[in-house]
């Protein structure tokens, strides 16, 4: 089996006010990431709109409703100083979802080794019922509830590498034992959640800050003495990996020193993981990463490193 790539180019069409980070050349530089002769292995689909139901696994009735009726015909609907919706967005967001259960279908079902979706916009700061911070529903954390309630699985993981901590996703799973959640982050920074005393109600949240400034060695520090640990003990029978690369030293909003090795190296350890519990199923979603250049190499080296290669 082989490594499956989920995009749509509906993910252009989400569109953002000028000047603003989370913008559709994100994924043109995914796409030519991605375009050299070592990734012709990859297979490759069109990410399905996600339905509603998908959506309802991890937000509730009246957000959904209300989100879709706000989105806009035509213009930008500002949600908040961060966060807009385009004529565009709502497509845009579910195939976002689309994709990410088609990822975990393929994956589960036997059909690909690993997946990585590449879907904008983001997932990760989207709770129960809140849009923020470029987001507006948690693939991730749908990805993992889906894995559970059509699968069958018992103890999903979801681990979050992105620079920014995942409050959407520690709300969803809060009071839920079996889905374990692991984040490195910078701290103090946007959303000022992921304190390490911040372990959920059944000790299955696991989050450890870095400072500003710390670069691989930290970061490689928190998996191995922290994050590694404890996810091998919960002996999760999949992992999703909230794939964020603006922890990458390029990137323009934050202060975290990741080079590509260190992408390269996270995703095998997370691989030797999940071959010991989780038949080696990975499935990783697209969040931050927000300079392009570093973009592409941080994605070359995460999707190299799910190929094996």
């Amino acid at each position: 089996m082989s490594t499956l790539l989920v995009t749509h180019s509906a993910c252009l069409d989400h569109v953002v006010p000028h000047g603003h980070p989370e913008r559709p050349d994100r994924m043109r530089a995914i796409e030519q990431a991605l375009s050299p002769d070592k990734f012709n292995s990859l297979q490759r689909i069109e990410a399905p709109i996600g339905s509603l139901d998908h959506v309802a696994l991890c937000h509730n009735e009246h957000y959904v409703n209300e989100l879709h009726h706000i989105a806009p015909s035509e213009g930008l609907v500002y949600i908040d100083g961060d966060t807009s919706m385009s004529p565009g967005t709502w497509e845009a967001a579910l195939r976002c979802v689309g994709g990410a259960i088609a990822a975990t279908d393929a994956v589960l079902g036997g059909k690909a080794s690993n997946a990585f979706v590449a879907t904008r916009p983001p997932g990760h700061h989207a709770e129960v019922g809140k849009p923020m911070g470029f987001c507006f529903f948690d693939h991730a954390a749908i990805a993992a509830r889906y894995a559970q309630r059509k699968h069958g699985l018992g103890r999903v993981a979801v681990v979050d590498f992105d620079v920014h901590h995942g409050n959407g996703t520690q709300d969803i799973f809060w009071s839920d034992p079996t889905v374990m959640y692991c984040s490195t982050h910078e701290m103090p920074l946007f959303p000022g959640t992921g304190a390490a005393s911040e372990r959920g109600e059944h000790d299955t949240v696991v989050n450890a800050p870095l400072r500003s400034g710390e670069g691989g060695d930290k970061f490689r520090e928190a998996f191995t003495a922290l994050i590694l640990p404890q996810l091998k003990t919960f002996a999760p029978e999949l992992i999703v990996v909230s794939a964020g690369f603006d922890a990458h030293w390029r990137d323009p909003l934050a202060n975290i020193q990741l080079q590509e090795s260190d992408y390269t190296w996270v995703t095998q350890r997370l691989m030797d993981l999940a071959s010991e519990t989780a038949g080696g199923r990975i499935v990783s979603v697209l969040e931050g990463g927000y300079d392009l250049q570093g973009l592409k190499d941080s994605v070359n080296a995460h999707v190299t490193a799910l190929m094996g290669a």
